[in-house]
């Protein structure tokens, strides 16, 4: 354990910072926040500040409790915890130990979050006031040289230059696609219109992702700041944000910074005295996971059911109300204040050739630390996995990480010094797409993996085109059938012929990429399907059509645990201290019973 510098609690003024991400307000953040006022103002405690911050990344940890400027980082607060932080580490300068971040790989206390390796591995540059601010004050924002990038631009900057500055940056699209920022930029520019539009793209309908929601959350000024910037450069003078309504927090925290900067003069008319003007809406979408897709969003905010429509016309040249319309994700727009302030050239010293700047992951799954993940373009997933992640829990081995979201790739374990990059994970046959990090280990089954996405994908389209709406349901339809032990040899090259077709043929991004996760399963895990097909067995004992439960008699005490967990009464006692009896005509293959027995008395095969 880091020694604590107590010397530094009685220098001046400090401040308790409470994550307020959705994740710690979930765990009753604004309670603990509410108890840390009540406490230190009866102590009072009159050098004691709390403040509130957005999500800090490391979500696992949460409610997370920091204190500035000594920088000790509590995790997984609770209530009944403020009252011991208050008296010991307030009152009595003894910071509080049994509360302090523990290292996964070594169990050592960390107490300070500059060396807590989950963060001082990263390489913070769209997150930069994540956790640092508080995203209800624009003055938090404007000191950290908010809004001057802004003020830059409308004074000392042409359109053009401003296109030319994120050109030289290297910036790429981070909704997924990796378009040229600067590229899409020009062609809205370029277009002929008497009115153009400006759309930032937070609809994030990706299972387990939560970067675009967290910096709404925690730094939304940043993103409008980027939207002016761009809307100057595009020559927009309205946009809309358009933001899923199961994103209570963010859509509140949005529209109050928007508010907020419309009282300051960065939005509205003539801004900041100058001849721009651009007004921005919030449109909050109902959650469909096909709205991501650029002409199915703008079919949604002009009232019509979101649909995806033939490219071209592009929205550049044609998009919400058949007006030029530039469109571009949460953290490509979040990046734009910054390559203005210090330069695109600056910008573009960080990443790889082709790939400049950072990328953000949301980390998830079967790894020790998860949370938002924030590195230069080019970091290897082992990296990622390894020394910011923590590594795999319980000693388990690393199997495959999945990218992209339900539309990504599953790469094996022997993959993992594969870069971070678009060209990298698309020749893997993943993608990056919007964020998304899964992480799987040796419990996983690769092909019930395949039937979730699979069953996501599908539920998810919109059926507008044939190849998405029958394709993927038959693809499903075969995955759940091997998944169930009805499935035939024929199936795999079935499989494969299918998701070839639906990846040529759909008409949008969504049935373009759903085959993905199919596809790099049998190419990477092949002898899963095989061995589901031909030995009727699931190695990873998750497919419950090839699932059998039965009692180890050496083993069981006849303790009556799984009786009671038995959900449909395939339990029953032989007689006190007996094995048990587990009916397999009545067994559901739950699993209640191997997840509640601690002593090893239930066999899965």
């Amino acid at each position: 354990m880091a020694k604590i510098k107590t010397s530094k609690l009685s220098a001046g003024q400090r401040t308790v910072f409470l994550c307020h991400g959705t994740g710690c307000v979930s765990n009753e953040a604004f309670a603990i926040r509410k108890a840390f006022e009540k406490s230190i103002e009866r102590l009072q405690l009159t050098d004691i500040k709390v403040d509130f911050t957005g999500c800090h990344g490391f979500c696992e940890q949460g409610p997370i409790v920091f204190v500035q400027p000594e920088g000790i980082f509590y995790a997984h607060v609770s209530l009944d915890d403020v009252e011991e932080i208050v008296y010991s580490h307030f009152r009595d300068n003894k910071p509080l130990e049994r509360l302090m971040y523990k290292d996964p790989s070594s169990s050592e206390i960390v107490p300070y979050f500059k060396d807590i390796n989950f963060y001082k591995k990263q390489r913070h540059i769209v997150l930069r006031n994540c956790g640092r601010i508080n995203p209800e004050r624009i003055e938090d924002y404007i000191a950290t040289d908010g809004y001057q990038a802004l003020q830059k631009v409308l004074f000392s900057m042409t359109p053009h230059q401003v296109i030319d500055e994120v050109k030289i940056s290297g910036l790429r699209g981070r909704g997924g696609a990796g378009f040229p920022t600067a590229t899409k930029w020009q062609f809205c520019h370029d277009a002929p219109s008497d009115k153009k539009y400006l759309i930032c793209n937070a609809d994030e309908g990706d299972p387990g992702a939560f970067m675009d929601r967290s910096m709404m959350e925690g730094d939304p000024h940043s993103v409008i700041e980027g939207m002016a910037i761009a809307a100057y450069a595009t020559g927009a003078t309205e946009g809309y944000i358009y933001i899923r309504a199961e994103y209570p927090l963010a859509v509140n925290r949005t529209k109050f910074a928007i508010k907020e900067a419309e009282e300051r003069g960065f939005l509205g008319k003539n801004i900041l005295g100058s001849d721009f003007s651009l007004k921005i809406h919030i449109k909050e979408g109902a959650g469909a996971f096909v709205c991501g897709e650029e002409t199915a969003l703008i079919a949604s905010i002009e009232g019509r059911r979101g649909m995806p429509s033939s490219r071209p016309p592009f929205p550049t040249q044609s998009g919400l109300w058949g007006k030029p319309t530039n469109i571009n994700n949460v953290k490509t727009l979040a990046t734009v204040p910054l390559i203005i302030l210090h330069g695109g050239k600056s910008y573009s010293q960080t990443g790889t050739e082709k790939n400049r700047g950072t990328s953000i992951f949301a980390l998830t799954g079967k790894i020790n630390c998860m949370g938002l993940v924030e590195v230069p373009m080019g970091t290897k997933l082992a990296d990622i996995i390894f020394d910011i992640g923590g590594g795999i829990p319980n000693g388990k081995k690393l199997k495959a990480v999945q990218t992209g979201g339900p539309s990504g790739g599953c790469l094996p374990a022997n993959m993992i010094n594969l870069p971070v990059e678009y060209e990298a994970f698309a020749n893997a046959g993943s993608i990056m797409g919007s964020g998304g990090m899964v992480v799987m280990d040796e419990d996983t089954c690769m092909v019930d993996v395949a039937r979730f996405f699979i069953s996501f994908t599908q539920s998810e389209s919109c059926g507008k085109c044939v190849p998405c709406r029958l394709g993927t349901k038959q693809m499903l339809n075969i995955l759940e059938n091997i998944c169930q032990g009805r499935g035939n040899i024929t199936d795999i090259d079935l499989l494969q012929n299918l998701a070839q077709s639906i990846k040529v043929s759909s008409l949008c991004g969504l049935g373009q990429t759903a085959p993905n996760p199919v596809l790099t399963t049998l190419s990477y895990f092949r002898d899963e399907y095989e061995e589901h097909i031909n030995d009727r067995r699931c190695r990873a004992a998750v497919c419950t059509g090839l699932v059998t439960y039965s009692i180890i008699a050496e083993k069981c005490p006849g303790c009556g645990l799984c009786i009671r967990e038995c959900p449909v009464q395939a339990v029953t006692s032989s007689g006190k201290k007996k094995p048990v009896i587990l009916d397999q005509s009545k067994c559901t293959k739950c699993g209640a019973c191997f997840n509640i027995c601690r002593l090893g008395a239930i066999a899965v095969k």
